[in-house]
């Protein structure tokens, strides 16, 4: 087994490129996209995550089966998501309280003296 060696410059610009991206994530979590923000920061995430898996796990320069098993492993986190997400999008929504019936006013009710009844 043939090992790779990986540069040091390499490491430290994929060391940049992280800790531009993190910055880029916090500029990007204060302005107001609408929907668009979770999908942005998903982006950002996975690009994050690819140069991790990439370089400093060494995936890279690793054998086609390693490469495979690392796809797969990302297929079944996706088949996972969507799995549960369709669960979560095909649930009803719930009705709203209301507040004269709620939790809070049971006590004040029943902390009333009943009428005796003879």
């Amino acid at each position: 087994m043939s090992e790779h060696i990986v540069s040091r410059t390499i490491y430290f610009m994929v060391f940049g490129a992280l800790i531009v991206f993190t910055i880029v994530t916090v500029l990007v979590a204060r302005l107001d996209l609408g929907p668009f923000n979770t999908v942005v920061a998903l982006t950002i995430a996975v690009c994050k995550a690819l140069l991790v898996i990439l370089y400093f796990m060494h995936v890279r320069y690793s054998s086609r089966l390693t490469q495979v098993v690392v796809v797969a492993g990302f297929f079944w986190l996706a088949i996972m998501i969507v799995l549960t997400l369709s669960d979560y999008w095909t649930r009803g929504t719930r009705p709203a309280l209301d507040p004269q019936r709620s939790a809070i006013a049971a006590p004040r009710e029943a902390a009333a003296p009943a009428a005796p009844t003879h």
